[in-house]
């Protein structure tokens, strides 16, 4: 979406069409309270996902108000996808702070219920940080050390596109401000509530519980490797295994060649080695072409890998 033609980008007043009646993190976040509230007597699993800070640029003008005085005068987004937005650093900005609010509300919730001491808490993000909707993460650097310019982070499968952090909450069971390098990845977490609750984790699924890591303690059973694919910026794939992470890009293009990187001395991703350990690809060519399971639907498809 766009302003439209000949409005003027420095006048809120043109950002008006685009100023809606509902807020989908409010809803959700009132349903949210209301779900706790209704369950405080028996076990609960709520899975809340909330938009933000997804674009379109949107957030509560005492949030907005707040960065605006903070960050200043700054160039409008006039909008080449999702919405305009007259202060799009102080907007992006505002859903952060607007997010951290409704987690402390859920915590104030849990508290009040007296239920806080037997919850868990898992907070995590899906992917890291976008390049479009006018956000201007490059800005805010909240990635760092990961590079994510266009191509380096949301969409992709380098480490600032797929690696984020996963913080856990447990009163008496986790012991505050511990940290863990353990590598695990979203589907680990199924298991993991399985194992909380003492249900038998099935046997079809790929993951693997990360309580004895919440616990921490050293009986953690690790992947031999993890493995990506996405068709979308014309094809990628990508493995984790142990310090060595290996990508594939440009699929679609006839591209196969295989780019190696030691994470434990370039987490940026930007020194190819692969020719240094080819012994290390080969590794890695075995595991692509194992973990790669053929699509029935077309877009989800690789030609190039004989699907």
């Amino acid at each position: 979406a766009n302003l439209v033609e000949g409005a003027d980008p420095n006048d809120p007043a043109s950002y008006a069409d685009f100023e809606l009646n509902d807020y989908a993190p409010e809803l959700m976040h009132r349903e949210a309270i209301k779900f706790l509230e209704e369950n405080k007597d028996q076990p609960f699993f709520l899975y809340y996902a909330s938009p933000l800070p997804h674009v379109p640029l949107q957030a509560p003008e005492k949030w907005v108000n707040y960065y605006r005085e903070k960050l200043g005068k700054e160039k409008p987004y006039t909008g080449t996808s999702y919405f305009p937005n007259l202060t799009p650093r102080a907007t992006y900005a505002a859903m952060i702070s607007y997010l951290d609010e409704q987690v402390g509300d859920l915590v104030d919730k849990l508290l009040e219920l007296g239920v806080y001491k037997n919850t868990i808490i898992i907070f995590t993000s899906d992917n890291g940080p976008t390049y479009a909707g006018g956000a201007d993460t490059q800005f805010f650097d909240s990635a760092k050390p990961f590079k994510t310019e266009y191509g380096w982070a949301k969409g992709f499968v380098h480490e600032g596109g797929i690696r984020v952090p996963m913080i856990a909450s447990w009163p008496g069971k986790i012991k505050t401000g511990s940290q863990s390098d353990h590598i695990s990845v979203f589907y680990d977490m199924m298991p993991t509530f399985c194992d909380l609750v003492g249900i038998t984790i099935p046997s079809n699924t790929d993951g693997i519980s990360i309580v004895p890591t919440l616990m921490g303690k050293k009986s953690q059973k690790k992947h031999n490797y993890l493995y990506w694919e996405f068709p979308a910026y014309k094809g990628q794939q990508a493995v984790r295994m142990g310090k060595w992470k290996a990508i594939r890009r440009n699929i679609y293009e006839g591209n196969l060649a295989i780019e190696l990187y030691d994470l434990e001395s370039d987490i940026q991703e930007l020194k190819n080695v692969a020719d240094q350990h080819m012994d290390i690809v080969k590794k890695i060519t075995v595991i692509l072409d194992k973990a790669h399971t053929p699509s029935h639907l077309e877009r989800f498809q690789f030609p190039q890998l004989g699907d």
